[in-house]
Order: C-alpha cells, then structure tokens, then sequence
C-alpha cells in the first residue's frame, strides 16, 4: 500500500511556546488511521500544519508525492486534502443545499457539482430531506453531517476529520462513525482525530498516540486496543 501522507519531524507552535515535537506520522492510501490523544496532546495543532493553517518551524508534509507544507489552504484542498473543523463551523443561516454548494467553490470542481452533491446527498439521506432548511435549525448531528458533506463537496483524497463526535449523544456518535466508515469504503482515506478512543480504533486500521507533543505510541488498531497503557489511560480498565 503506497503512502499518501507523509508527515516528517514537524515541529509547530504558537509564538514562543512549542506545541509539536518532531512529529512523524504516514497515512497509506485507502486506511482509516486515527490520531489520538487527551485534550492539549496537539492533536488539533498537528491539523492546522496538514491544512496550512499554520506553518511548521521544522519538517515535511508530503501529500500524494508532493511537499505542501508552505502552500496556502485553498491550493491543500485542491491538492485533495480537505479537512472537517472541530465544531463543525457552519454558518447558521445558510440552506443545506447552500452549504454543501460552498464545498465546491474551487474551479476545478464546480464542473462536478451536480454529479458530486448527487454523490453526497445518497451518503446522507436526511440532509437530501432537509436541504432547503436553514443549517443552524439542524440538531447537532445533522450539522455534523452536513459538515461532512461540505468537506466531500471538494472530492477529498483524503478527509481529515477533528473530533467529529464532540457534543454528540451516544447513538449519534454511532451514526457518525458508521458513516466514516461508509466515506472509507468509497474509497475516500481518512484521517482521524479523536477523544473518543474505543470508537475510534474500533474503526481504524492504524493508529497514532500523542502526548504532550510528541507521538509516544504506533500501531495497528488491534495492538493499540489491546495496549495496556491505552487502557489505563484511556479506556478506564
């Protein structure tokens, strides 16, 4: 299996004070990986660095054989590398249809739009009977989906997804990865950023342990469940 993302000794932060620490992590074409860690481990820093929300101090992001890490956002997400915010950031009174419209703003992609809210919309059914709804009148994990969906209106060869069952009742959170699952199987890679640890090594083939920094453990998913450090730490056992 060929690498898709390549990320290399990658040290980021924010003015003076160090948030990354010679981060390394690859994510093959076609895996489910998850990047886990407690809240403040840098888990959403190290997604700022892969969007080119924040330029590393050190290192490489290879994507697709191509170093990107000093490229703008908007030429990341062409690249097909797209990611899904923490909080989902929808503005409330835009329409479903308008939202997942906007994720196809890019030239390249507004030839495909039809073709790729079809594509979406069989995804998400619900967001197909709610597309003229305002998004803020959503619950929450129909904004979720819809904050997906946008990300998919850009045809991601890879989805990075930050935290996406934050906030969410359990048997939505069941949904929500249910439908990752789904996305991966369309042959989208993903990458996964979680709190939610069981979850979401339940549905990964690899996993990433960050503390503090610094990736302190690597994987498969199995062998990460079965860590017993992960357990203590993270599973309560």
């Amino acid at each position: 299996m060929a690498a898709l993302l390549e990320v290399d000794s990658i040290v980021a932060g924010y003015g003076q004070v160090r948030a990354l620490w010679d981060v390394s992590l690859i994510v093959d074409d076609g895996e489910i990986v998850s990047l886990l860690g407690a809240n403040g481990a840098g888990k959403t820093t190290t997604m700022r660095v892969l969007s080119g929300l924040l330029r590393p101090q050190a290192g490489t992001v290879t994507f697709g054989g191509r170093v990107i890490h000093r490229l703008p956002s908007p030429r990341i997400v062409e690249a097909g590398l797209v990611q899904i915010p923490e909080g989902r950031r929808l503005w409330p009174r835009m329409t479903v249809l308008e939202t997942l419209e906007l994720g196809a703003y890019a030239p390249p992609l507004r030839a495909r739009k039809q073709e790729t809210l079809d594509w979406v919309l069989s995804l998400f059914p619900r967001l197909r009977e709610r597309r003229t709804q305002l998004a803020g009148t959503l619950s929450g994990g129909e904004q979720q989906m819809l904050a997906i969906g946008r990300g998919l209106m850009s045809r991601p060869r890879l989805l990075m997804l930050d935290e996406p069952s934050l906030g969410l009742a359990p048997i939505l959170v069941r949904d929500v990865f249910a439908i990752i699952r789904e996305i991966n199987a369309r042959g989208v890679t993903v990458l996964l950023v979680e709190q939610n640890v069981r979850q979401a090594l339940e549905i990964a083939h690899r996993g990433y342990v960050l503390e503090t920094g610094r990736i302190v453990r690597a994987g498969s998913a199995a062998d990460l469940l079965n860590d017993p450090e992960i357990k203590r730490a993270y599973l309560g056992i």
